[in-house]
């Protein structure tokens, strides 16, 4: 998709629409266009080349074979998040952050591995041997941890990126990750300081269609990494197979002349004509 395209597709979901002027953070002066009724534009040219340099690095992460968890628990935002995050196979958070989930890993995995034996419980029989009043609390503490930690269900290690919509709201995300030296990319509006992530797009993080637009590019540039990772086993396979072929067949050679040549002296021995010279063993 050419940078124009952007820019002009951008500008058609609102993407350029900031915040209040009285509301701003003079840390994204740098990427604002102007100020109209009291509002103020966000400069698409210097959106358009946010988005590039994030999409070339999520797709780095993809290719790599890494997770990038997806955050976002702002109304708007939520449902978009988790269809388009879910679609590509990858983590997110909708629902409300719980504090140490990347710091405090080795416990959120505790929670994800109840939720299995709940499960296990459920079909193995042991819901039969106990009672109704147990079985109802077992039950409500599954939907409760299916609420909060279902979709991380497949994060069996900390994540390779952070992808945060609205900074503000997930200052406690942008925190951990840091802390952790995990790279952060966020949708940053003009309320928002983008020195607190290392890949800030400035854009409307309110609008559903700005952020509905901004998530579908970053899961399209997974996508593209996660095909040349494919292709790139798929290459490495059929140069390990060619390889594997041309030593068979480099040895088949080799054997085939090693029976030729001693056949060869066989046939000479035999018919007594060219007998091989000897070097004689007495000392002169």
């Amino acid at each position: 998709m050419s940078s124009r395209t952007n820019f002009n597709e951008l500008l058609e979901v609102g993407a350029h629409f900031g915040h209040l002027k009285s509301k701003w953070n003079p840390a994204m002066a740098p990427f604002i266009y102007g100020e109209k009724n009291g509002i103020h534009i966000i400069d698409l040219n210097k959106t358009v080349a946010k988005i590039d340099e994030a999409a070339n690095a999520l797709k780095a992460i993809a290719r790599s074979g890494r997770k990038i968890l997806f955050v976002a628990t702002k109304k708007q935002a939520k449902d978009i998040v988790a269809e388009k995050s879910k679609a590509v196979g990858m983590p997110y958070v909708t629902e409300r952050w719980p504090g140490g989930m990347l710091t405090n890993f080795a416990t959120i995995r505790k929670s994800v591995r109840r939720m299995g034996q709940i499960d296990k419980m459920a079909t193995d029989g042991t819901f039969e041997n106990i009672s109704k009043r147990e079985r109802l609390q077992l039950s409500r503490e599954k939907d409760k941890l299916q609420i909060n930690f279902g979709s991380i269900v497949d994060l069996t290690r900390l994540p390779a990126a952070l992808f945060v919509v609205d900074i503000v709201k997930e200052h406690i995300a942008i925190a951990e990750a840091k802390r952790l030296n995990i790279p952060t990319f966020a949708i940053v509006d003009t309320n928002s300081n983008p020195n607190e992530v290392d890949y800030a797009i400035p854009a409307n993080d309110d609008a559903s269609t700005s952020i509905s637009f901004i998530v579908d590019l970053m899961c399209k540039a997974a996508i593209e990494g996660f095909s040349e990772r494919k292709l790139d086993k798929e290459v490495s396979i059929e140069e390990h197979d060619s390889k594997h072929e041309s030593l068979n067949e480099a040895e088949s050679l080799a054997e085939g002349a090693k029976v030729k040549g001693g056949k060869f002296k066989e046939e000479q021995s035999a018919d007594g004509k060219k007998q091989p010279r000897r070097r004689s063993t007495v000392k002169r």
